[in-house]
């Protein structure tokens, strides 16, 4: 016991102390923890690398966890709409690296099979180290961070046909040699390795195949019908940290039933984060599980530092630095020409080329596989390893000459932390455009005390210059949302600009307060469907007001007296309000409007219904 807690203290002072400095020196966070492992490590020698090695696995986990967050942000309809990066970008990215890091290593003497295998390895990036920086720095939403998440995802998904595929190289290779100089035949490595549990040992390979399509089908089925039931339950306990429990035994078992079968627990936990992606519960899981992913891939960062053969380095660091500059080029280029290819430009076709140049920690999983199956020597598989890592150390340093890039060409400045809310009311209004901004202003004129919550900076600054109050954050984040009030408001308004916000926002609201009066803005008329499946309580379209009054002065101006014009405006807002309500239980997202026969059937009914209204109506004026 005293043991664990004085390499859990090592672990966590190193982290506290590196981590800041490195991030005020504008390095980051990653190439923080980096230092802090190398410290620890091949420096001080306070940890040892039989205890690295056994904590890198747990670290793993980290980048589990990472995938499945990513999972939950991805609809899959938006993953289809991918297709065309995830197959063209992705894959070129991986076949093209591959190609030329095996010329490369076939310059350097290396048989083909092992060459193909060392291309295979260095060919993937670093998804912890990119997507760790790229959230940091707010570049996940641009081109070129869609592009880059685009290769990495097609990177994962490509780990498992290469860790098929990489046993059929030891059988084409004659024989390997040892670290003791002994002659081994491709594939005898594997005797006498760790047993360990599994659902597909000895079957056939139709039997593997049955196997593990049943286990992705079993999450997927369970993610579809098990999660609300799940939910369901645990909510009756009415225990906060129960749900923390059952995000991460999601996380776990998942991982777990991956493993069993041979697939990557990452890509299950990815897959499963996907299927959850349309759930109400999508935002309780992301705040549950983010503060583990930090700490666990702070933690596998640290490992990397720590686990570095500095001995072997320092006997031939001029090799192993320029094998791993040499890599980073070579992708570079790789990336750089793809990138044009496919038509990025300036900052992102930059942040595309530099941010994936190196290579990645599965990397390291499958330099130990190839090891163990007798494809490349222990002693290559050593060097390679101080590659991978130094390419990795590299990286945050290729970060800040993207950095440098968007400082000459006066990109605009990181956002502003968000503020500490520190007022709560019966009324939050999430967002305060043009829209918000009356409501506001109408509500609080009759006495009543609002709680405005906006993202954008300047927004909240112009609102403050002229008296009103309010804070700037994330209103679709549950932490912002409860501590604005939401457990005790009376009325939610949601007047966000992003049709998407909205709908995630009036979900969240409606599941943890099922008692809330929400008023929400809706664009246009399919998103007041979505606003109204999703539990909003009254919908105002932002421009239907505004037509209806331009509608009635053309009424007047045709003839018409300000009474019978009003008089038409209000029979039409009337009837419009009744129809949305009973065309929204016909709306179907999957089908478009126009060829769903019973929406298109009932909107021509309703059509009529208000001619008919009409009619009676200038019917009992003759009669008058």
């Amino acid at each position: 016991m005293e043991g664990f807690l004085f390499q859990a203290s090592i672990y966590l002072a190193a982290a506290v102390i590196a981590v800041p400095i490195a991030a005020r020196l504008g390095l980051g966070s990653v190439l923080g923890y980096l230092a802090a492992g190398i410290l620890i490590g091949p420096v001080f020698g306070l940890v040892g690398s039989s205890e690295t090695q056994d904590l890198q696995h747990f670290a793993e986990f980290g980048v589990v966890m990472m995938l499945f967050l990513i999972g939950l942000e991805l609809e899959p309809r938006a993953l289809w709409n991918m297709r065309h990066r995830l197959i063209g970008l992705g894959g070129l990215q991986v076949v093209l690296s591959t190609l030329a890091l095996m010329a490369v290593a076939i310059g350097y003497g290396q048989p083909w099979g092992i060459a193909l295998a060392i291309g295979l390895t260095l060919s993937l990036s670093s998804t912890a180290i990119v997507l760790q920086t790229l959230s940091e720095k707010g570049l996940m939403q641009t081109n070129g961070g869609r592009s880059a998440f685009s290769v990495l995802l097609t990177q994962d998904i490509a780990v498992i046909p290469i860790l098929a595929f990489l046993p059929l190289l030891a059988a084409t290779l004659p024989s390997t040699i040892a670290d003791d100089g002994s002659i081994q035949r491709g594939g005898e490595a594997t005797h006498g390795a760790e047993h360990s549990l599994s659902l597909v040992e000895g079957l056939p390979g139709w039997g593997v195949t049955l196997v593990t399509i049943g286990a992705v089908a079993a999450v997927i089925l369970a993610g579809i019908f098990l999660t609300r039931p799940v939910f369901r339950y645990i909510h009756a306990a009415r225990l906060r940290e129960m749900y923390t429990a059952l995000a991460l035994l999601i996380v776990v078992g998942i991982s777990f039933l991956m493993m069993l079968v041979g697939l990557s627990p990452a890509l299950g936990a990815f897959l499963a984060g996907v299927v959850l992606a349309n759930s109400e519960f999508r935002h309780e899981l992301e705040t549950d599980l983010e503060p583990f992913k930090g700490l666990l891939l702070g933690l596998f960062f640290i490992t990397v530092g720590a686990g570095i053969n500095f001995r072997l380095l320092f006997a031939e660091a001029p090799a192993i630095v320029s094998m791993a500059f040499l890599v980073i080029v070579i992708k570079g280029l790789i990336l750089w020409v793809l990138g044009r290819a496919f038509r990025l430009k300036g900052l992102d076709q930059w942040l595309f080329a530099l941010g994936l140049a190196q290579a990645g920690e599965f990397g390291f999983v499958l330099v130990s596989f190839s090891t163990q199956q007798g494809v490349i020597p222990g002693d290559i598989g050593e060097t390679l390893l101080l590659v991978i890592a130094m390419s990795m150390l590299i990286t945050p340093l290729l970060f800040i000459v993207y950095d440098l890039l968007t400082r000459r060409q006066k990109v605009a400045p990181e956002r502003p932390i968000d503020d500490e809310i520190e007022a709560q009311g019966p009324i939050i209004i999430a967002g305060i455009g043009r829209f918000g901004q009356i409501v506001n202003r109408l509500v609080q004129a009759n006495g009543f005390n609002t709680v405005v919550l906006d993202h954008d900076m300047e927004t909240i600054a112009v609102m403050r210059r002229f008296g009103f109050k309010g804070f700037l954050g994330d209103p679709t984040r549950p932490d912002i949302l409860r501590a604005a009030g939401l457990a005790d408001a009376r009325v939610l308004v949601v007047a966000l600009d992003d049709p998407e916000a909205a709908i995630k926002l009036v979900k969240y609201a409606r599941r943890e307060r099922p008692d809330l009066h929400i008023v929400a803005r809706a664009h246009d008329r399919t998103h007041v469907y979505r606003l109204y499946q999703a539990g909003a309580n009254d919908i105002v379209r932002e421009m239907f007001d505004s037509s209806l009054r331009a509608g009635r002065y053309v009424l007047e101006n045709m003839g018409l007296s300000e009474y019978e014009a009003a008089e038409a405006e209000r029979i039409f807002y009337s009837h419009d309000r009744k129809s949305v309500r009973q065309l929204a239980e016909l709306w179907n997202p999957d089908i478009p409007a126009s060829q769903n026969a019973a929406y298109v059937e009932r909107a021509k009914e309703l059509q009529k219904e208000l001619e008919t209204a009409f009619l009676s109506r200038d019917d009992s004026k003759k009669r008058a």
